[in-house]
C-alpha cells in the first residue's frame, strides 16, 4: 500500500543580530512545505517586536524599522507560523541560527519548541564535499536552482531552501538506491563522518514502499 508523502517545514527568518541571547529579536519569518518532491505552500510574515533594526541590518535585509511599524505583533505571527507547520518536522540552513530563534519566539508565546531541525548547511557539507563554500548562495549556483527573490528576505532564502532540500533528497535516493529520503534519515546523515554515509543508510534499514518516523 504506497505511503502517504512526509511534509517538511522548511523555515527561514530574518532578524535583529545574531543570537536571542544578546537580545536580538526576529524581524520576519517564513516557512515553505515540502511533499511529495515538491513545494506545496508557504507562510510568511514580517513581525513587530519593538526591537530595533541597526543601519546594517537594514541594508542586509532591505527590511527597515518603518516596515515593521505596521508589521504584525510577533506573538501573532508565531501562534500562525506555529499553527501552519503544524507537526511537521523542519530544515533550515544553518539550522542552529533558526532553531535558537525559533525557540525564543515560541517561549515568549508560551509554546513548546518540539519539532526537529534538520540542516542543509551540515547535509551539504557531507553529500558535497567539493563544494567551494556551503553558504546558501554558492550552494544554489552549484545545482543551477531557481532564483526565488532577494537574498536574506525570508521567503526567498526559505524557497532556496526548500529546493535544495529537494536536491538533496533526489541526490541520496539516487546515490543510495532508495525509495525515498525522509526527515529521519536526513538528520542521521548530517550527524554521520562522510566516510560512513552508507552505513548510516543501511542503519535505518529503508525499503520500497517503507518509510521511517
Amino acid at each position: 500500500m504506497p505511503t502517504t508523502p512526509e511534509t517538511i517545514a522548511v523555515i527561514d527568518f530574518e532578524t535583529t543580530g545574531l543570537a536571542p541571547a544578546t537580545g536580538a529579536r526576529a524581524t520576519e519569518i517564513a516557512a515553505v512545505l515540502v511533499s511529495g518532491g515538491q513545494i506545496v505552500d508557504h507562510y510568511a510574515s514580517l513581525m513587530r517586536s519593538g526591537a530595533w533594526v541597526s543601519p546594517f541590518i537594514e541594508r542586509l535585509t532591505g527590511i527597515s524599522n518603518a516596515m515593521l511599524e505596521s508589521a504584525p505583533p510577533a506573538g501573532q505571527v508565531m501562534r500562525e507560523v506555529a499553527a501552519f507547520i503544524g507537526s511537521s518536522p523542519l530544515v533550515a540552513h544553518n539550522a542552529a541560527f533558526d532553531r535558537s530563534f525559533w525557540c525564543a519566539e515560541l517561549q515568549r508565546v508560551g509554546r513548546d519548541a518540539h519539532h526537529r531541525f534538520a540542516c542543509t548547511m551540515l547535509l551539504s557539507r557531507r553529500l558535497y564535499p567539493d563544494s567551494a563554500n556551503h553558504r546558501l548562495g554558492t550552494l544554489a549556483a552549484l545545482h543551477r536552482l531557481p532564483a526565488s527573490g532577494r537574498a536574506h528576505r525570508a521567503l526567498a532564502d526559505a524557497r532556496v531552501t526548500a529546493q535544495l532540500l529537494l536536491q538533496m533528497q533526489r541526490d541520496v535516493m539516487s546515490r543510495y538506491a532508495l525509495p525515498q529520503a525522509p526527515h529521519a534519515l536526513l538528520m542521521s546523515l548530517q550527524r554521520a563522518a562522510r566516510d560512513n554515509l552508507a552505513a548510516c543508510v543501511a542503519r535505518h534499514g529503508l525499503r520500497e514502499g517503507e518509510s521511517i518516523a
